[in-house]
């Protein structure tokens, strides 16, 4: 034993101090160094002299523990990794037991007295939360008759934010703080659509059903509508687009289905044609696909309507630049306003210079004929093109929306939440107008298609900071009178509060200062705005690097020295650089959910580094290209290709600090941040099934009701949970069989009793279980009244 000891000793020891000796080249900490000579002198010592061995050792552990404390203070997560290590080898010094006399030598009765105090108080800093921000937001009412948007009916959730509005709220309150717990799941249904040979790497289920009548509908992956018994979860019927599995694609996913409830409930558009003769779809389903194309659906039997486009389908790729197969592809449910449709697009990041366009296009919800084109890259020609004139061609990668979009009819606008232009990291290929629409939210009008007002987020975007997420449209009581206001999530962290009539913000919005210095052929923006609510996490140092070990600790601190790091939009580089929040988001599609009464939101912010690097054209040698967002992607007749992905440490997990994920619940009337705590836990994300609470990343949406409580899923662990809104407390949570990527949604059935539903599909890129489930929730029937 002691001979293993001593092996062990001085294999940690020569690892800490060669990387500690490479850590202070690169000006970081002298501690693995010191640390590394310590344990190969106890190494050497303990092969003849045990008793000074472990006295050196011992005094090494109270060293260690003072450091540790200093660094990141009475802070578990930290202090575990710093520690957990050398006191699990502390306790084999303690080893063998041979003799009486061994086993109450001095230096043994020293080092397990310090194993046990500094043990115990590494232990005793899981009950200090040093992270989490405790508070209650308002339950008060401060608007009882809120506006929530058109066809906004109590019991129905008739688009993929329930309403237009992309509020994610629902009135129903029979599933209260008090009740909740007692929920049961009533039906689980199963699509069938799987993962196939030959799809991306994500592949996922991000699908929120909507409800219209007694039917819920849902998209899948490759494109298959369903419509389900929304009492039973009964199949009614099932559509099957003809999507083949495509590499090429980015995403393989579908987030939602869109209704349009025919002429009877919709306010014509003045652009609009008349109604066709023989309408055989008086109502309809859309469903975008990820070949490009637009389906309309009869509801009722999920038939194509033949009097759309071309026999019930709409080709997305007509007066495109670019039609290479699987660049261009619509993942978000459309907006419906009145009988006009508007539809974005998601472009595939840095493939290729030469891309189709992200235009946004308005088209005839009954006949398919296209209304206008807002262009990006030439957002002044609105007149609509010829899909048959192979002389008029939108713009060349110009920037697009990928996720859903908001509209509010009786101001005329339609609200468009807008990425970046391709290449990402890559400025120099944009025209004027592109820096101004790109990484914004764009108000249009829905008559024209003319830009009413842009607010930019990230000024000559080089990060991929996409505005990811629909906009929420909220009325705000504020000292000036009820303002019509729209809430904007982004990827950095900040939420935007501004009136969505004309722009401005309500909450303040600055310009502070950015990093610069970029490659020869670029340049970074001097400032950039940031929000009064923000959810920025504190900047990274060397001493909120983490890992499962000190060793791999160690290792993630010489990666951030040798990384370049500023802060905050941190250009990309050619050594590297660190993006924090990273573009996987500090929010994502998910967005968050406002309650339009209490004036209040719920988000899930996360704090999640990546890196990204820029590779020289003639260094990319045979490297692997182009299998998704992350890892190396050409960017095809660009001088630089740009490999991207999580900051990891050689074990894969973070190398920040935990925690990753939150849940947050802030005041949009005054910006005050009033709770935030850890969310989610280890319990899928380790080869032993054990729910550590670190705080887990995820991708996903919130639902708030009218009873206060708020419903999420999202976390990398596979379970839905309930919170109560006023002050974030986990009030219930349910066993997925996938992983729950996707928002929930909430209706009434038909006998008055509220259920609550999600899709389990699991993530690919994000590492969760696949599945195809389909799963409703709601109380016992003496209790739901």
């Amino acid at each position: 034993m002691r001979i293993f000891n001593a092996l062990l000793l001085s294999i940690i020891g020569a690892v800490l101090a060669g990387g500690g000796t490479v850590l202070i080249l690169n000006g970081g900490s002298p501690y693995y160094l010191i640390s590394g000579i310590i344990l190969v002198l106890a190494a050497l010592l303990l092969i003849r002299y045990g008793g000074l061995a472990r006295l050196l050792y011992s005094g090494f552990l109270i060293g260690t523990a003072v450091w540790a404390y200093a660094e990141v203070g009475y802070d578990w997560w930290p202090l575990a990794a710093r520690m957990g290590m050398f006191l699990i080898v502390g306790l084999l010094l303690l080893l063998p037991l041979h003799s009486a006399s061994r086993r109450f030598a001095p230096s043994w009765i020293v080092l397990f007295l310090v194993i046990g105090v500094t043990g115990l108080g590494t232990l005793g800093s899981i009950a200090n939360d040093v992270h989490s921000i405790r508070g209650e937001l308002p339950d008060e009412i401060a608007n009882a008759d809120p506006e929530m948007g058109p066809r906004g009916e109590n019991d129905q959730w008739t688009a993929y934010g329930r309403t237009d509005f992309g509020q994610r709220y629902s009135p129903l309150d029979l599933i209260t703080p008090e009740n909740v717990a007692e929920l049961e799941q009533a039906w689980s249904y199963q699509t069938g659509d799987v993962k196939q040979p030959g799809d991306t790497v994500e592949f996922t289920y991000q699908a929120t059903p909507i409800k219209v009548g007694d039917t819920l509908y849902l998209c899948t992956p490759h494109n298959w509508a369903v419509a389900l018994n929304a009492d039973t979860g009964e199949e009614r019927w099932v559509h099957k687009a003809a999507i083949e599995p495509l590499s090429d694609r980015q995403h393989q996913t579908c987030r939602g289905v869109s209704y349009w409830p025919g002429d009877a409930l919709a306010t014509i558009s003045a652009t609009a044609t008349a109604t066709p003769a023989t309408d055989t779809c008086g109502t309809r389903i859309f469903m975008p696909t990820s070949d490009a194309h637009l389906l309309a659906l009869d509801p009722e039997t999920g038939e194509l309507c033949p009097e759309f486009g071309e026999n019930g389908s709409l080709n997305l790729m007509h007066n495109m630049p670019f039609d290479q197969a699987g660049f261009y592809y619509s993942t978000s449910p459309p907006v419906i306003a009145g009988n006009t449709i508007v539809v974005g697009g998601a472009v595939n990041d840095n493939y290729d210079v030469n891309s189709p366009s992200g235009v946004i296009r308005a088209y005839d919800a009954r006949t398919g004929q296209l209304l206008w084109n807002w262009d990006s890259g030439n957002p002044n020609e609105t007149a609509p093109f010829d899909p048959n004139n192979p002389e008029q061609v939108y713009t060349t990668s110009s920037p697009n929306s990928w996720a859903p979009l908001s509209a509010d009819p009786a101001l005329g606008l339609v609200y468009v939440p807008m990425g970046n232009r391709t290449p990402d990291q890559l400025g120099m290929y944009r025209n004027e107008y592109e820096e101004t629409y790109a990484t914004s939210v764009t108000a249009l009008d829905l008559e024209t298609g003319q830009a009413r007002w842009v607010q930019q987020f990230v000024h000559h975007d080089l990060w991929d900071m996409d505005t990811p997420a629909q906009p929420s449209l909220i009325d705000l009581d504020m000292p000036e009178g009820r303002v019509p206001a729209l809430v904007v999530p982004t990827k950095q962290g900040d939420v935007y509060v501004l009136n969505r009539q004309t722009g401005e913000p309500i909450l303040p919005v600055t310009e502070v200062a950015a990093p610069q210095g970029t490659i020869p052929e670029d340049f970074a923006a001097e400032t950039q705005p940031s929000s009064a609510l923000s959810f920025e996490p504190e900047p990274l140092t060397e001493e909120r690097m983490w890992g499962a070990t000190a060793i791999d600790q160690m290792v993630c601190r010489i990666a951030f020295r040798k990384l370049r790091y500023e802060g905050r939009y941190t250009p990309p580089s050619l050594e590297g650089s660190i993006v924090y929040p990273g573009n996987f988001g500090a929010f994502n599609w998910g967005g968050v959910a406002v309650d339009p009464r209490r004036q209040v939101m719920f988000g899930m912010p996360l704090q999640l580094a990546f890196t990204s690097k820029l590779i020289p054209r003639e260094e990319l040698g045979d490297r692997q290209t182009n299998v998704g967002e992350q890892g190396v992607n050409s960017n095809e007749g660009a001088a630089y290709a740009v490999e991207m992905g999580p900051f990891l440490s050689p074990l894969g997990v973070p190398c920040q600090s935990p925690p990753w994920g939150y849940v947050a619940g802030a005041d949009l009337r005054t910006g005050d941040i009033a709770w935030k705590h850890k969310n989610g836990t280890t319990r899928d994300m380790t080869p032993v099934p054990l729910g550590l609470p670190l705080g887990m990343p995820g991708i996903g949406g919130p639902i708030i009701t009218g009873s206060g409580v708020a419903f999420l899923a999202a976390a990398v662990d596979d379970y839905i949970r309930a919170y109560d809104l006023t002050t974030g407390k986990q009030l219930w949570q349910a066993r997925l069989p996938a992983g729950g990527q996707a928002t929930p949604m909430t209706y009434l059935d038909s006998e008055g009793r509220q259920v609550v539903v999600l899709v389990a599909g699991g993530h690919g890129s994000v590492g969760t279980r696949l599945g195809d489930y389909v799963i409703a929730w709601r109380l016992p029937a003496d209790q739901d009244r």
